[in-house]
């Protein structure tokens, strides 16, 4: 894949679209690497960046906190970082290398990440103005939903990911009546398959949860605010608090016309260097986080954005090692940084009622899945191939004989490799976290 030349450095410093995970780790990978030159960030949010997982287990549950309470710590060495919150990115020129916010302010950089991350997909039919629907997303988000959620509550949930069977088992714990409307056959089925789906259903179902497999929404009916929803399938649910939570799309519209290809988030290589569509590298923009598609050679050349928790801090931390060395002006480093082997295992967990699951590596890559330890009414492991090859696992407690899984998945790494091959579908379980 041809690279385009490197552009001589203006000393507008480091950009950083994104004031997430990604992009925090993105400043402080800058500066650990040895850039002393301006790094400023533009966030979409009002909020200085923080840790998503809690917003739908113990934010949700806890009156009173708030983004405080899930608040990264910022480091000494980001004390000079400008923060401008609240603003969108609205347009990128790659090559005059400025980025233009909703503002109509234009910032130049000499280079860039990219880390905007993600949205929740909308609720998939006409809403016709109706209170009482949520998403989660944001801390706000959140806050907002933990004050719908009260005793007695009628919560239908559209979707049986992690994120709607974490608010479901919130919900649940709280009091609330609540549903799963899917068009999966069991929760979690495409992130941990039959096996674990089916005791995950199993233990929804056993703390009050009922669950709608193979259904949609067709109406809601309500004034101001939604009452009930018909399912396709004819049934009709009681309904105060509707929440969607069917998958998420990368937030790429401000980069239309700047000629990256966002077929599917930001195309990348293995120095998660943005691809254009005439194939050609970016040395100066980067991307990093849930909006990047990038082959793992873990597993194959099949570019992908894999929405694991652990791995906007992995391409944060690469991204800013990367564009560090290319501001450093020295084109051997350069080069020699960007051609590191860049392979990390994606992991996820999620804590669900007293369930605690944690997995390593592609679990939805699998055709074929098997229980290699303990039981799955109480803890066990099972293991996930794609004809022969490993390629994720994920217990039910057990963490130790999961967490030991990593060195044999660092010993099968592949040579890597940069040139993307035809890309996939995301993989999205848009789960919580990596072993804490």
């Amino acid at each position: 894949m041809a690279a385009t030349e490197a552009l001589p450095a203006t000393g507008a410093g480091a950009l950083i679209v994104g004031a997430s995970m990604a992009g925090l780790r993105s400043a402080e990978s800058l500066r650990r690497h040895g850039f002393t030159g301006p790094i400023r960030v533009l966030g979409a949010e009002q909020h200085a960046p923080y840790n998503r997982p809690p917003l739908s287990k113990e934010l949700l549950s806890t009156e009173g906190q708030g983004h405080a309470d899930v608040a990264f710590p910022l480091r000494a060495s980001l004390g000079e970082v400008e923060w401008m919150l609240g603003r969108h990115a609205t347009a990128l020129d790659p090559h005059a290398r400025t980025v233009t916010d909703d503002t109509g302010a234009v910032h130049a950089f000499d280079g860039l990440v990219i880390a905007t991350g993600l949205r929740p997909k909308p609720l998939p039919i006409d809403s016709h103005g109706l209170g009482g629907i949520h998403r989660l997303r944001t801390v706000d988000d959140a806050v907002g939903l933990r004050d719908a959620l009260r005793p007695g509550a009628n919560v239908v949930i559209l979707g049986s990911g992690f994120i709607g069977c974490e608010i479901a088992a919130t919900a649940a714990k709280r009091g609330c009546r609540v549903s799963i409307v899917s068009q999966s056959a069991i929760p979690l089925e495409r992130a941990v398959g039959p096996l674990l789906g089916a005791e995950v259903l199993r233990r929804h179902q056993a703390n009050g949860v009922t669950f709608f497999p193979r259904a949609s929404l067709f109406s809601l009916v309500g004034d101001p605010d939604v009452e009930r929803v018909v399912l396709d399938t004819g049934v009709m649910l009681e309904c105060d608090v509707l929440v969607v939570a069917v998958g998420s799309d990368p937030n790429t519209e401000w980069l239309t016309g700047s000629g990256l290809d966002v077929a599917d988030g930001v195309l990348v290589n293995g120095a998660l260097q943005a691809i254009t569509t005439e194939a050609a590298a970016l040395p100066h923009v980067l991307a990093a986080g849930d909006v990047a598609r990038y082959a793992n050679p873990l597993f194959d050349e099949v570019p992908r954005r894999v929405e694991h928790w652990n791995l906007p801090t992995e391409t944060g931390k690469r991204a800013g090692q990367v564009l560090a060395a290319q501001l450093a002006g020295d084109p051997a480093v350069a080069a020699e940084v960007a051609t590191r082997p860049f392979a990390p295992l994606p992991s996820f967990w999620s804590d669900q009622y007293d369930m605690h699951l944690l997995a390593f590596g592609m679990t939805y890559l699998a055709d074929r899945s098997e229980l290699v330890a303990g039981a799955l009414d109480d803890e066990g492991v099972v293991e996930y191939f794609r004809g022969d090859q490993l390629v994720g696992v994920c217990g039910l407690g057990m963490r130790s004989v999961v967490q030991s899984y990593r060195s044999r998945f660092a010993a099968s790494a592949a040579p890597a490799g940069t040139a993307p091959a035809a890309s996939a579908p995301s993989a999205s379980p848009a789960a919580s976290a990596p072993a804490p």
